[in-house]
């Protein structure tokens, strides 16, 4: 029913002939005769009132309840039944209602109720439609709680606290989240940049608004990654990116990595740490980085990866397109957590590649799944670590022959399958694996810490690929910085021997403190001679005050191509001569230490270099081509084509000079055919 006049007695006047689905209900209401009572003596002027939009009125309304001292909400509204046009609007106090506590999803569980903040006040504002503006037809100001009068207190009702709703609150939180700050964070800057008479937004306040604008991208996540990549694909020839996506379209999985980064793998993806334990965005999906380490020691990124889940066939699409990206050259090493359907991947997309389960996570698994033992035996700890540490394959396996009788180690338990899975934890098997000192996931968390500042668990996923380019140009400015600091510095040498002077000029700065102090250590050692043949002697090496049982057997080759062998296993695991060996090359005033003792991985030269032609000499001297070059002289030749695009001279003397070059191609490859019958009609003729 449509409001024709409200009478003297503030009755509603229906309008004639009103043909309106909608019913209501009149109420009567009258002036507080109780002069004890809130009442407003201004009723009279408010009923009546006319306002061009529900947002006018809302917040007339809203300015007269700060005045009184009152907050307050949206109520209840009617629509046509014919147009489902909204028709009517209530306005309430904020104390209007009582708490609901019938929630059946709550009956049994220990809930804790927030207080109770309702009275049932009946206090409001209704106004309905009439010619296309809306018309006050009802209003009661009587409350039945203690109005608020200090200013300071009435303006943290959530109707006044309209700071966080405007567009420059609302402009800076976004700019903000972008960033990669929490909404805790988030709320703090934003309360600090403000005026003293605006009230501080809430963490909540500032939650509910992303989470509304997130709301805006539900849809457009797989298009914001596409867009992404693509731009960054057309500044960077060699950026790589896949999705994998379900029958329906939407997105599973994808997979990427930048030219550098690709590049950086050919150098150092020897050893590639893998873990998907960090879940920071919207959809909880697994965050995969493939992380390995650099000529620093530091860690850096080959690629990211966002997962739909943790299965078998997930991790083999991702090992397959990650060995695709990195132009078939898979890790030589590779370490997780101990995931049984990873290993699965693993093994059948990197066969060759060494497989070690994370230290860390092993070390957390023994102290959950051994404590019966331990209660058992009192000397179940001393004996499990001596017969971990085990010097020999040899030893290790006649310990667990012991081991399993005196402890009833029974078929089944967690310690019976993880001597099954020995060769992927325990050193004695590993002795001779390049890990580049690493040997736990502990370098992937490291990196998870890192993004910690990039991004939170609201993160979109097409501004997660976004935050990652950021914190991984934060990564590599390090790494530059500490290019610079090598290149630009002179070690401190402790002693000024040519071997410590060669170290020196050739470590990064962080390796050559790992190398000093093994130099420094070797000072302290002494010998005995073991055997001695023609060229080969055996040695231990160890410290005067430590029983011999303890020290390093040493095998000198002394032939043309210096080979020294160390039990210690530093240089085989970690890619430095240990202090065994240091000791002995001195005694033996070597000069300098062997080419195939220096790793390039750990020299200044192996730092990122864009025109690095990636050529590498074999033992001839002759170039061989890397994978490395491949890439480059395909970049080179992409931007030589998109450069002549609009010069027609150019792009004739670059077809001329291809067809120059593929005739010698042909003619090159005819005369090595020509070559190898030959060669197979003259052996057949012996």
């Amino acid at each position: 029913m449509f409001i024709e006049e409200i009478d003297a007695g503030n009755y509603i006047v229906p309008l004639e002939n009103d043909n309106s689905n909608f019913t209501y209900v009149q109420e009567e209401y009258m002036e507080a005769e109780d002069p004890n009572t809130n009442m407003s003596p201004q009723v009279q002027p408010i009923l009546g009132q006319v306002f061009s939009t529900m947002d006018e009125a809302y917040h007339f309304y809203n300015t007269y309840a700060l005045d009184k001292g009152f907050g307050i909400r949206m109520g209840d509204l009617a629509r046509s039944r014919v147009t489902n046009e909204v028709i009517r609007k209530k306005f309430v106090c904020c104390k209007e209602g009582k708490k609901y506590l019938g929630d059946k999803r709550q009956v049994g569980k220990n809930v804790k109720h927030r207080r109770d903040t309702r009275t049932d006040c009946k206090a409001k504002m209704e106004i309905s439609l009439k010619n296309g503006e809306w018309l006050v037809d009802k209003f009661y100001d009587v409350h039945n709680h203690d109005l608020t009068h200090t200013p300071s207190k009435v303006i943290k009702y959530r109707s006044h606290s309209k700071f966080h709703r405007t567009e420059s609150c609302k402009n800076l939180i976004s700019e903000l989240h972008q960033n990669g700050l929490k909404s805790s964070d988030i709320t703090k800057v934003v309360n600090v940049v403000t005026c003293s008479t605006e009230v501080d937004i809430t963490p909540r306040q500032c939650y509910d608004y992303l989470r509304s604008e997130r709301k805006n991208y539900v849809g457009k996540e797989c298009y914001g990654i596409v867009k992404h990549f693509q731009e960054k694909a057309a500044m960077d020839d060699n950026h790589y990116f896949t999705m994998d996506l379900a029958k329906d379209g939407t997105l599973r999985s994808v997979f990427w990595a930048d030219g550098r980064s690709r590049t950086s793998y050919l150098q150092f993806g020897d050893v590639v740490v893998f873990d998907v334990t960090y879940k920071t965005n919207k959809f909880k999906m697994p965050f995969a980085p493939f992380i390995g380490v650099n000529h620093h020691g530091q860690s850096i990124l080959f690629g990211g990866a966002l997962l739909e889940d943790e299965t078998e066939d997930t991790f083999t699409w991702l090992f397959e397109q990650f060995l695709t990206c990195m132009f078939g050259k898979a890790p030589k090493a590779i370490i997780t957590d101990q995931d049984a359907a990873m290993k699965i991947s693993i093994k059948k997309v990197f066969p060759n590649a060494y497989h070690r389960f994370c230290a860390w996570h092993i070390n957390k698994h023994v102290i959950e799944n051994l404590q019966s033992y331990r209660a058992r035996y009192t000397d179940f700890e001393e004996t499990f670590s001596k017969w971990v540490k085990s010097k020999s394959i040899e030893e290790f396996e006649n310990g667990w022959t012991t081991f399993q009788e005196k402890y009833v180690v029974e078929k089944g338990s967690w310690l019976y399958n993880m001597y099954d899975l020995r060769r992927h934890w325990v050193k004695v098997y590993m002795k001779e694996v390049f890990l580049a000192g690493m040997t736990t996931s502990g370098r992937s968390e490291s990196i998870n810490a890192f993004f910690d500042g990039y991004v939170n668990s609201n993160t979109m996923l097409s501004d997660f690929v976004i935050q990652y380019d950021k914190a991984l140009a934060s990564r590599r400015k390090k790494e530059e910085d500490e290019d610079f600091v090598t290149i630009d510095s002179c070690p401190t040498l402790l002693t000024g021997h040519p071997i410590e002077q060669q170290a020196g000029k050739y470590y990064t700065r962080n390796i050559y403190e790992l190398f000093k102090k093994e130099w420094q250590n070797s000072f302290s050692y002494t010998h005995e001679k073991i055997n001695k043949d023609i060229q080969l002697t055996n040695y231990i090496v160890g410290q005067h005050a430590v029983d011999k049982f303890l020290w390093r057997t040493v095998q000198y080759d002394a032939s043309a191509d210096l080979k020294v062998v160390c039990s210690y296993t530093k240089f085989e695991t970690r890619g430095i001569l240990c202090k065994h060996i240091l000791y002995l090359m001195r005694k033996k005033k070597l000069d300098a230490i062997p080419d195939h003792y220096i790793l390039h991985r750990w020299t200044i030269g192996a730092r990122y270099k864009a025109d690095n032609s990636g050529k590498k000499r074999c033992a001839t001297g002759d170039y061989y081509v890397t994978p490395m070059n491949i890439m480059l002289v395909r970049t080179k030749f992409s931007k030589a084509l998109q450069n002549a695009m609009d010069f027609p001279a150019e792009i004739e003397d670059l077809d001329s000079y291809l067809d120059k070059f593929m005739d010698r191609q042909s003619k090159r490859r005819s005369s090595s055919t020509v070559g190898i019958k030959t060669t197979q009609t003259q052996v057949m003729q012996m």
